[in-house]
């Protein structure tokens, strides 16, 4: 064969008829079988003509793993859900089948938490899962150990887990003082972010020192996020450090630090807030008196007062807001003569003012973290004639009270008033939801279900008691997957709508049980 192989993928292309290749004769026919045996032929000689590749260095060695083995019924469990991860098809309708993605960030919680170590295995579905999901990541990097992490350094598809550090996979501040000191100067950003969290859990102090060594050096909105990240474990050895961030030439950083400086109640900014709210609010004769700014100047500014309001609220209500959402809880029982915060949240406010200082101290009390401020603003649940008091997000507000005072207000709350403004105090509420809570959420459902209530808007509510239920309900659950006779009034297809969303109910909270039992160690 005279030509090249561009000249045979031309003839073939073009036919032989048009163009024949050079060394190839004869009728069409036979042009056309000596065009496939000189491209035979040219494909052996291409594939002889390649030199071998140099082998490269093999991997390192992967890390031990010294936690224990899952239990084999555990590692059949985990297989079946990362085969099922995507969880279905959409849509309303699900049907009774329960929904097996839901239970994956659970069971990955469970098993970390157990101290057990991923079959390897199952190490590639379990960092796609993680690569597909953000949610499962913590949990699922973490159970996935310094395997994981070796393995996740051998495919670029798996480099978030590399990003995310050795410590997310091998356990917190692991790190000794020279790695962390490297990985922060050298490592990439979100390796810089995750190792501040990390040490801002167990050693503080070196993650500020870190931090404060190449502050100047970073770019404002990487100094937002280090600086976000002092909120864990923030305490007063971090005030000298937020105080000079006050001058950041950046406002997000600069009112950043001035919001963690508030969360000190005993920190020089919280004490000048203090100083300019008292001036501000005072008790008169009839009640609270109200006094906003006239005007924000530099010092309120550089101490984090946002100087333009948002649009729809006037100037002085904004300033005024802000000075009392920065201002220790503590001064207001001083200020108002020694009264408790519920005897101050009775007072009245004069001049229409109560809706912007009740807010804030919402805002306060959850910034400052204080039990007593958020139970005497929440006070009790309100009587089913009642509505809810406008206190600002009870959600955040309960976040702050004891789990256990938290689920007895919800449960109180839902009896009274039903699930429709309960969603978001749900989803604040320890996991498993307390046994009166549980009971509430399920005699709210089925009440629901007997009034003729359209029952697609309880499918959040639904997917919640599925995560968050206490798998001892499975049995009060099932019982209503009955059904029922179908009220005159209801939506077209309720009661089987109703049916099937019980019995997955029931039979997800029978599977989370299942999963927990197959995490337990075996007793020999």
């Amino acid at each position: 064969m005279d030509g090249g192989w561009d000249d045979l993928v031309g003839s073939a292309l073009l036919g032989t008829e048009r163009r024949r290749p050079g060394g190839v004769v004869g009728d069409a026919a036979e042009a056309a079988a000596g065009l496939l045996d000189a491209a035979a032929a040219g494909v052996v000689r291409r594939r002889a003509g390649l030199l071998p590749g140099v082998a490269g260095e093999r991997p390192a060695v992967a890390a031990d793993d010294r936690r224990a083995e899952l239990p084999e019924a555990a590692r059949r469990r985990l297989g079946l859900l990362l085969a099922d991860r995507t969880g279905g098809s959409g849509g309303n309708r699900r049907g009774s089948a329960p929904n097996l993605a839901e239970l994956l960030p659970q069971w990955l919680a469970a098993a970390h938490r157990g101290g057990y170590a991923a079959p390897p295995e199952l190490l590639p579905a379990l960092l796609d899962a993680a690569r597909a999901r953000t949610d499962l990541r913590a949990d699922a990097l973490a159970f996935a150990g310094p395997r994981g992490h070796w393995l996740a350094g051998l495919n670029p598809d798996w480099k978030y887990a590399l990003r995310a550090g050795a410590g997310a996979v091998s356990g917190p501040g692991q790190e000794g003082p020279e790695q962390a000191e490297k990985l922060w100067e050298e490592g990439l950003f979100a390796e810089r972010v995750a190792l501040l969290g990390r040490l801002r859990l167990t050693a503080p102090d070196t993650a500020l020192a870190l931090l404060a060594a190449t502050w100047k050096t970073e770019r404002a909105e990487d100094r937002l996020m280090f600086l976000d990240s002092l909120r864990t474990g923030l305490s007063a050895a971090d005030e000298p450090f937020l105080e000079q961030a006050l001058t950041d030439r950046s406002r997000n950083v600069r009112a950043t630090a001035a919001e963690l400086l508030s969360a000190l109640p005993g920190s020089a900014l919280a004490a000048r807030m203090a100083a300019r709210a008292r001036s501000c609010v005072s008790l008169g004769p009839d009640g609270i008196v109200v006094e906003a700014p006239y005007e924000c100047d530099a010092a309120m500014e550089r101490d984090g007062v946002a100087p333009r309001p948002p649009n729809g609220r006037g100037e002085r209500a904004w300033w005024l807001a802000q000075l009392v959402d920065a201002t220790p809880l503590a001064t207001w029982p001083a200020r108002f003569g020694g009264r408790t915060p519920e005897q101050i949240i009775a007072l009245p406010v004069l001049d229409d003012w109560q809706p912007d200082l009740h807010a804030s101290w919402c805002r306060a009390a959850v910034r400052q973290r204080d039990a007593g401020w958020a139970r005497a603003l929440l006070g009790p649940p309100p009587a089913a004639a009642a509505p809810l008091a406008a206190v600002g997000d009870p959600a955040k507000l309960l976040s702050i009270l004891p789990g256990d005072e938290r689920a007895e207000w919800v449960a109180a709350f839902i009896a009274a008033h039903g699930l429709s403004e309960a969603f978001q105090m749900l989803g604040v509420c320890a996991v498993p939801w307390a046994a009166p809570l549980g009971r509430a959420v399920v005699d709210a459902l089925d009440i629901a279900r007997d009034a003729g209530s359209y029952p697609w808007s309880f499918s959040g509510v639904m997917g919640l008691a599925e995560r968050c239920l206490d798998p001892a309900a499975a049995e009060q659950v099932a019982a209503l997957a009955g059904g029922g006779e179908e009220p005159a009034d209801s939506a077209p297809g309720a009661v089987a709508y109703w049916g099937e969303a019980f019995q997955r109910l029931s039979g997800t909270l029978r599977l989370r049980a299942a999963m927990l039992s197959e995490l337990r160690p075996t007793q020999l």
